[in-house]
């Protein structure tokens, strides 16, 4: 059952309860059909408002902007492992009333696509761009990943933090800018190691194969960058394996469009919506 934990004249925060007894807190505001938000790896609910992406969403949606465990105003735990992240999403998913639409960023849409088998509750999936590297750029993105933590043995959280975001996490130049000028990066500087590398080690563990998804009918819509590099293989996988997808690409733009291009990658998505109500 949710449980309203605070509110103020617009928006309300609500915690419901994961299968594993994690309190997972979510964000209301807006009116429309449902409209859930998982954020990505790193930053959590407040990366929608950059940009008035949440706020552009509640003008037509009921937008429930979740935070993943060990994220925000949700319970943190040890246990991370995907399935249990899948739990989470459902937990959200299965708590609000009629069929929801469901918008996943980076390791937020994997979370997205493994709880979509696990729920009759959807309307629609949007996957913006799922981590799933192609074998050939694993070796690549592990020596990031040791250039990352030595940086952080170092102290230069900062530093580690936007060689993780250019270069695995394929934010082109001016996203990465503006995440850097966001009131929201300072504090994620901070608090970063403690949520990606936990989220790193256990998702090196997971085999993303998308076979199981091959029977998943759910309208889906693929946000994708044109200068996203290896994360466009994930998107391109999973066209060719979703039966009822569709690829919208942004041309010019990285793995963070929503962040410098809002009102294009806002109309994409509230369009989608509406066809697929």
């Amino acid at each position: 059952m949710a449980k309203t934990t605070g509110s103020d004249d617009e928006k309300e925060v609500v915690t419901v309860t994961s299968a594993d007894g994690t309190e997972i807190a979510y964000e209301q505001s807006g009116s429309g059909p449902p409209l859930v938000l998982v954020h990505g790896a790193i930053f959590d609910r407040a990366i929608w408002e950059l940009g008035d992406v949440r706020s552009t969403f509640a003008e037509q949606t009921t937008v429930y902007a979740m935070d993943r465990r060990n994220h925000g105003d949700s319970e943190s735990s040890d246990a991370i492992s995907p399935e249990a992240q899948f739990a989470d999403v459902v937990a959200v998913v299965e708590s609000i009333d009629g069929p929801v639409h469901l918008l996943g960023h980076s390791a937020g849409a994997n979370f997205a696509l493994g709880a979509a088998p696990r729920t009759d509750n959807l309307r629609s999936l949007i996957l913006h761009e799922p981590f799933g590297p192609s074998e050939e750029r694993v070796a690549g993105i592990e020596e990031t990943i040791a250039e990352m933590l030595a940086l952080l043995d170092a102290g230069q959280n900062e530093q580690a933090l936007a060689l993780f975001l250019d270069d695995v996490a394929q934010f082109a130049s001016d996203e990465l800018d503006e995440i850097r000028s966001a009131p929201i990066w300072d504090a994620h500087v901070e608090t970063f190691p403690h949520t990606l590398l936990p989220l790193l080690e256990a998702g090196g563990e997971y085999e993303w194969d998308l076979t199981p998804f091959a029977d998943l009918s759910t309208p889906t819509l693929l946000p994708v960058g044109s200068e996203s590099g290896h994360l466009k293989d994930m998107n391109e996988g999973l066209h060719d394996t979703l039966p009822n997808s569709r690829l919208a690409t942004f041309e010019g733009h990285g793995h963070a469009a929503h962040l410098v291009a809002p009102d294009r990658y806002t109309d994409e998505v509230l369009s989608f919506i509406s066809a697929a109500d």
